[in-house]
């Protein structure tokens, strides 16, 4: 790790992480004009995941931001081109690795070409390619337009999730290059097309050299977490940490010391030009939210151990599948793991942090029922016996 310059300005923990919820859409008057793209472009990145209780991850992002956007909303949003009946059509959004499978904003392509480089220079790959195979897809897509890889060929050669079939292998290889886009999810399949057909000229390019590009995603995960560590700014979008450190002094990003942390830290100089003030948003996170991404910062910042245990055996969860932070304040006071029955919001099992957490609890747990067409919330289990009694009044009162 190379030294850092010296800091010419100190945070106190209540600064950072003021600083922090204003970064990613929390704090203040959210940007309603800007709606769901807005959020994107805010954030960088929205990460996607197989997995929907309430709804997929990448509509939780900006319903915890925004509030009750309507689903169809949000999925236009990211994927219809505009302006509607344009020619050239332009698309907003377009889906790459960064810190996982994400929706990125479309003029950030050029950007990943460091990473589009490293997969072409790969050496081995997992899965076997057949002969010709590649060359196939690709003229397929040219051919026929926009297609799934089931229409491509089959996803899978036996019900096993990892055994791809070898188009899925081959356009899966050419997402990767760059040769091949994500266009859409389609019953959450992607849906492929040439990136030649998809990407607008002006960004169809990997003309950035690998100093431009991180240059460039260091300054935009700065910007999007406020205030980081060096290990903070390279998990956004998955650096490593030598590639952070080879253009951080380049990025405009300025180092400050926080309270509390003991790594250095470095900031978005506009965050600091304007004190982090207004309204907190009282909402259910996504265990996929960005502002929770990271383990060791979401600890560090709100003094919360997060952990999705979905992938956890069941007898050895401690909150629940699919455990949503609760976010009031400011502060993260709760989790809830819910569940959809009909029309009733399940929170199958709720903790709370002390009792002053029930008011913002049961709010947030209503919020989220009518953004899924919920009627009603049953709370199967809380972790604290005693504070039932509250949460179910306060449900009461909030349905009534």
């Amino acid at each position: 790790m190379t030294s850092a310059p010296r800091p010419t300005t100190d945070l106190s923990a209540a600064d950072a992480r003021r600083i922090a919820l204003r970064a990613q859409g929390f704090l203040g008057a959210p940007d309603r004009r800007g709606g769901v793209r807005g959020v994107l472009r805010h954030l960088g990145a929205v990460q996607l995941d197989t997995i929907s209780v309430l709804a997929r991850s990448h509509e939780l992002i900006p319903y915890a931001r925004l509030g009750a956007v309507p689903r169809k909303t949000v999925e236009d949003a990211y994927w219809t081109t505009t302006p509607a009946g344009a020619s050239p059509a332009r698309p907003h959004a377009f889906e790459y690795w960064s810190h996982a499978a994400c929706i990125l904003p479309v003029e950030e392509w050029p950007h990943f070409a460091f990473r589009r480089r490293a997969y072409r220079a790969r050496p081995h790959w997992n899965h076997d390619l057949p002969d010709g195979t590649y060359d196939q897809v690709i003229k397929q897509l040219h051919t026929e337009g926009p297609l799934t890889s089931t229409e491509l060929g089959g996803a899978k050669r036996t019900s096993e999730w990892w055994d791809w079939s070898g188009a899925k292998v081959a356009v899966e290889r050419a997402l990767m290059y760059g040769e091949v886009v994500c266009v859409e999810r389609r019953g959450w399949k992607r849906v492929y097309d040439l990136a030649e057909r998809a990407i607008p000229q002006d960004l169809l390019h990997d003309e950035l050299d690998d100093t431009e590009c991180l240059r460039r995603l260091v300054a935009l995960a700065g910007r999007s977490l406020g205030v980081g560590t060096r290990a903070d700014i390279a998990d956004y979008h998955r650096l490593k940490g030598e590639q952070v450190d080879a253009v951080i002094a380049d990025s405009g990003l300025v180092p400050v010391t926080v309270e509390g942390w003991s790594k250095p830290a470095w900031a978005d100089p506009a965050t600091l030009a304007t004190p982090p003030r207004g309204r907190h948003r009282t909402t259910l996170l996504s265990p996929f939210d960005s502002l929770v991404w990271e383990r060791a910062r979401t600890e560090r910042i709100f003094g919360f151990a997060h952990r999705l245990e979905a992938y956890v055996p069941k007898p050895k969860r401690i909150h629940g599948y699919f455990a949503m932070p609760v976010l009031a304040g400011g502060r993260l006071v709760g989790r809830v793991d819910p569940a959809r029955e009909g029309r009733t919001l399940v929170a199958k099992q709720v903790t709370l942090d002390g009792a002053k957490a029930v008011p913002s609890v049961a709010q947030a747990l209503v919020e989220a029922a009518s953004w899924v067409d919920c009627t009603d919330v049953r709370v199967e289990r809380v972790d604290a016996p005693e504070l039932r009694a509250p949460l179910a009044r306060e449900l009461v009162r909030l349905l009534a």
